[in-house]
């Protein structure tokens, strides 16, 4: 089935993964992913339609400031308007003047949209898709040819959807590229399809273009890669319309390290979860944690056997080194969790600590204590290295709460909430006054009064992120509310807890641990 042929990945994601609900890039965003994606050595990058919005046009004149060192840039089109001469069509002539040495074409492989939605012929399809691969090669041009919904006008009409790739292989068309438009095909259909294709087309390029509309997006990209396709095409982190194009962080990996075939890209893997960050970065997208491969969760390890076991043997639970694509293994707690567990989870933080001390057993039922309580600690290191700090390591917390008191008020425009905390620091007591439109914001101001002038590097800490999670819903007001903060100092980011039947406390419990955790890191620095 597999053969040890180069492959080259075709990226889409400036122009079919703009198309995903919630994505957009600006024509900045567009040249600094193009960047990127050369230095990662992608072998194509598909930049946008010319002849459909003037932002791909904006950004074929910029991008002709760029020297690529690798990639190679496509413009994006159709193929001539019916009974148009090729010569006089505007959207050709737009896929020209945009400067791209290459030029992917798409044109119509099933008869039902030849006669319903382009409403012309057959017979005048055809000419439409060789004319204009022909043209585009004539003006010196590298030709993908995409035929589009091919699957879907092959199970319709299998002879017609071969004469529309003949048309294309008549013209010059440097690729023929089988695209799953409707991303309804599935694996048997797609196999068997792509092996006719091979055997009619035998000296011919192939390859696919997949959608994820049944899920198995990668699956169909890699078979039909197998079963003889030379390139694939994608985008990062699966963008794209509908549920999504087949994702080139998980086609990219499974190509190079399981299937064996040379990839340009396979040199720069390490680099691959960096890649996938900086993309959702680009469109203000929060990044998937169960992503393959680059997803935070991808070797993340929460179950004490599954830890043990990693730990020993680092494959018994890993399909692969998570290094080999800019990953890493993280150790996860709750509430069940062991000693094992915890020892993993302890180094990952850089903390010694004697599996064998007396203090474990009620480390570890207090952690099962808090766990049922409410409270996560798999996004809140912070507070779990508080937590260790305080019961193994015997550090005493270096904020002492005294008192705190939240004043909420609401007149006829807007609300306003007061906080009075009285803190004891550096054996000195401080009662300050914070005030907010909310009851964090005025806890958050009050307790930084008294924090910076004990510990000003507390100046340089912020919130960025506040997240509220209702557990047991069913419980109304009563149920417990977990609080997460995110903070940072600029240099790094950490995570804390709090969790209570009052989303106050809740809230003060995660903000103190937060300026706890830094008045920790500052005494470690």
């Amino acid at each position: 089935m597999f053969s040890d042929k180069k492959v080259f990945v075709y990226d889409t994601t400036l122009r079919d993964g703009s198309q995903g609900e919630g994505v957009s890039f600006t024509v900045a965003a567009k040249l600094r992913l193009a960047e990127k994606l050369d230095a990662f050595q992608v072998d194509y990058i598909e930049g946008g339609w010319p002849g459909s919005n003037p932002r791909d046009r904006e950004f074929f004149e910029q991008v002709k400031k760029y020297e690529f060192k690798h990639a190679k840039l496509a413009a994006f089109g159709s193929t001539r308007r019916a009974n148009t001469p090729v010569e006089q069509d505007k959207q050709v002539a737009q896929l020209v003047e945009s400067g791209a040495p290459v030029v992917t074409v798409f044109g119509k492989s099933w008869l039902l949209h030849v006669t319903e939605v382009l409403r012309t012929s057959p017979e005048e399809n055809l000419a439409m898709i060789e004319d204009t691969v022909h043209y585009l090669k004539s003006l010196g041009r590298e030709v993908v040819y995409d035929a589009e919904h091919f699957f879907d006008g092959y199970k319709d009409d299998p002879e017609y959807a071969l004469m529309t790739l003949s048309a294309a292989a008549a013209g010059g068309a440097d690729f023929l590229v089988l695209c799953d438009t409707n991303g309804g095909t599935l694996l048997p259909q797609l196999i068997a399809t792509v092996k006719e294709v091979k055997t009619r087309f035998p000296e011919h390029k192939l390859g696919v273009h997949c959608h994820n509309d049944s899920g198995v997006g990668v699956a169909l990209s890699l078979a039909g890669v197998g079963y003889g396709a030379v390139m694939v095409q994608g985008t990062l982190n699966g963008y794209g319309e509908r549920n999504g194009n087949a994702n080139l962080t998980s086609i990219i990996p499974n190509l190079a390290l399981k299937m064996g075939y040379e990839l340009s890209c396979a040199k720069n893997l390490a680099k691959l979860r960096d890649l996938s960050l900086f993309c959702d970065e680009l469109v203000n997208r929060r990044s998937n944690p169960s992503e393959p491969f680059v997803g935070a969760s991808s070797f993340a390890h929460k179950g004490g056997v599954h830890a043990n076991a990693v730990e020993k043997v680092r494959h018994s639970y890993e399909h692969i080194d998570p290094a080999l694509v800019g990953n890493r293994t993280r150790v996860l707690v709750s509430d069940m969790a062991g000693r094992s567990l915890i020892m993993m989870k302890a180094a990952e933080l850089g903390l010694k600590l004697d599996e064998k001390s007396p203090d474990m057993a009620n480390f570890i039922e207090r952690l099962k204590t808090l766990e049922n309580a409410g409270y996560e600690y798999e996004a809140a290191d912070a507070s779990f290295k508080l937590l260790v700090e305080r019961m193994l390591k015997k550090r005493a917390d270096k904020i002492e709460v005294v008192d705190y008191h939240v004043y909420i008020g609401h007149d006829h425009t807007q609300s306003a909430c007061e906080a009075v905390v009285k803190l004891k620091l550096k054996g000195k007591t401080y009662h300050t006054v914070g005030e907010s439109t909310g009851p964090v914001g005025a806890l958050d101001a009050a307790m930084r009064k008294a924090l910076e002038k004990a510990y000003p590097f507390i100046k340089e800490m912020k919130l960025l992120d506040f997240k509220v999670r209702i557990l047991e819903g069913n419980r109304g007001a009563a149920a417990v509310t977990r609080v997460m903060i995110e903070s940072t100092d600029g240099k790094r980011i950490w995570g804390t807890v709090g969790a209570s039947d009052n989303i106050i406390v809740a809230s003060w419990e995660a903000l103190k641990d937060a300026f706890e955790y830094a008045i920790l890191l500052n005494e470690q620095a």
